[in-house]
């Protein structure tokens, strides 16, 4: 499943779900990398 993650105020990255924390933030895997941050909610178009 893609998710979509704010990293900070001005960066976002969207990746393969690995898994959800505790405290609410997400894992990513994006190409190589793995990332954590806070889920964008998705918008009803």
């Amino acid at each position: 499943m893609l998710a979509t993650i704010r990293i900070s105020s001005h960066i976002q990255a969207q990746g393969i779900l690995v898994k959800r924390l505790a405290n609410g933030m997400i894992v990513i895997r994006a190409g190589q990398k793995v990332l954590t941050g806070r889920p964008i909610s998705k918008r009803v178009a």
